[in-house]
């Protein structure tokens, strides 16, 4: 093990992030040269606070079964080659998740029953920034072909994950995406101030010099169709996400200045990089109201903080939730408790337990303002709170609701792909869909979920799709079964 007392005597430290003042004035990474140099000077103590626990729940609560104590042991005793190498053994792109996942691993950690949890996932990404660092994440091509072409529609997490483990294995891989560039919703989705796009391009970059092709600014389903992608490649891959938005059907919504957050996101996100875009949804000089208190809400804040907007209001009809794990989600569960976002430090209003009952309108068709109401759960429902409405100032309405299944016109229509009672696309035990050789990877099949899952998904698929075109078993691992979920109450 690391440490054999560390995790006694040495307090739990997290990455500094740059002062709010001066962050908010930029794009770049919240953290002074990214979140893994800004924890090198404290990184080797925080490893070893890793007890080497005789039964991991670290492990459980991670869905790639990343090999924490083990690379944590590796860290602390200053083997960075061997950390890179332990790491990258589960998981394809740790810099994606040592950023954006919300770490499951951490709340399942053994040390936080009564002490504050391991820093896991700022030790993971300090393994994987100084892994670039040094130059050693290099390209692993297949040593042979097999003959055998897969398509993979979608390039976010799950799609580059299936694609990369697909190429490894010496299949010919193509992927397929409708914008302009690789990534899907880290490149568009995901701010800059929580992960610069260099960690997509050179992931990108890396996956091209192993042999898979990018083909890009193509729509599946409409340029190409799905029978004409089946009729070129031996197996296709979908993971185009589940991107069906969730709306909001209140009075006025048909008011002008009302939109969806991957809208208003993908836009701030290809100015952030130097691109110009035409008529861009902007919150300067506005009171913009954000509804939905997740992380996509978040990144809407944090963006228009920095757009320059006059205030920002984020409206969750939930209840606030404590600051301490409920009784009836005791470790190693993941917890819904109350969480500060770095964009929650810069800035903004969070109110709960509010609906929206109406969009207010001015007299030239804007919206200018929100009518919203006090709710409270009984016997299941919401409820409204007598006396409680009121209007607040909204110029800007931002949707960050969550999503509702994949988008069914078109590619998944084409392909009589087989849906469940969510709109999710249906697959076997080998994330095979009703239709043989298509295969289901990430969110299109499970739901809106973490990163952690797509990029666990798309390893797993990957050997389901090996196995169908080998006619064997394939060696490649599968950490998931379709039907796992996260270990929740």
């Amino acid at each position: 093990m690391a440490d054999p007392r560390g995790f006694i005597t040495t307090p739990r430290q997290v990455a500094p992030r740059r002062p709010v003042e001066e962050r908010v004035n930029d794009w770049n990474e919240v953290y002074p040269g990214g979140p893994g140099k800004a924890l090198l000077p404290i990184i080797t103590e925080q490893a070893g606070r890793c007890m080497d626990c005789g039964i991991p729940f670290c492990h459980q609560g991670c869905p790639l079964g990343n090999l924490i104590p083990e690379w944590n042991d590796l860290v602390w005793r200053d083997d960075w080659i061997e950390a890179i190498d332990r790491l990258h053994a589960t998981n394809n792109f740790p810099e994606f998740t040592g950023r954006l996942c919300p770490a499951p691993c951490e709340t399942a950690c053994v040390v936080g029953i009564n002490r504050e949890p391991v820093t896991i996932k700022n030790v993971e990404v300090s393994i994987i920034d100084r892994a670039w660092e040094w130059r050693n994440v290099r390209p692993e091509p297949p040593e042979y072909l097999t003959g055998k072409t897969v398509a993979v529609v979608g390039s976010g997490p799950a799609g580059l994950a299936v694609a990369q483990q697909l190429t490894r294995a010496g299949h010919t891989v193509a992927v397929y995406e409708r914008d302009d560039k690789a990534g899907g919703l880290l490149r568009y989705g995901i701010p800059e101030f929580k992960m610069e796009k260099v960690h997509v391009d050179r992931r990108v970059e890396q996956m091209q010099r192993e042999g898979t092709v990018f083909r890009t600014g193509v729509q599946v389903g409409d340029t190409l169709t799905g029978s004409q992608l089946r009729d070129r490649y031996d197996a296709v891959v979908l993971a185009i996400g589940s991107t069906v938005r969730r709306d909001l059907p209140a009075p006025g919504r048909e008011l002008a200045g009302i939109h969806q957050a991957m809208e208003f996101l993908p836009q701030a996100n290809r100015v952030a990089v130097g691109e110009e875009v035409q008529d861009q949804i902007l919150a300067t000089d506005k009171d913009v109201v954000i509804i939905g208190g997740g992380d996509t809400g978040a990144d809407c804040l944090g963006t228009s903080i920095r757009q320059g907007a006059r205030s920002v209001t984020s409206l969750e009809i939930m209840p606030q939730p404590g600051e301490d794990r409920p009784e009836t989600q005791p470790w190693p569960t993941y917890p819904m408790v109350y969480r500060v976002a770095s964009a929650h430090e810069e800035g903004g209003e969070r109110k709960y337990a509010v609906s929206t009952k109406e969009f207010v309108g001015d007299d030239d068709g804007n919206v200018a303002g929100l009518r919203i109401v006090e709710v409270e759960m009984k016997d299941g429902r919401f409820e409204e709170v007598p006396g409680s409405e009121k209007v607040i100032p909204a110029q800007l309405v931002l949707f960050a609701m969550g999503f509702t299944g994949p988008q069914r016109e078109g590619l998944v229509e084409q392909l009589g792909v087989d849906l469940d009672e969510r709109g999710n696309i249906v697959r076997d035990r080998d994330f095979m869909s009703s239709v043989p050789g298509v295969f289901v990877a990430g969110d299109a099949g499970r739901g809106q979920s973490l990163i952690v899952w797509a990029i666990a998904e798309g390893r797993s698929a990957a050997a389901g799709v090996d196995a169908y075109l080998t006619g064997g078993r394939s060696p490649l691992p599968r950490p998931i079964k379709p039907n796992d979920r996260p270990l929740m109450v």
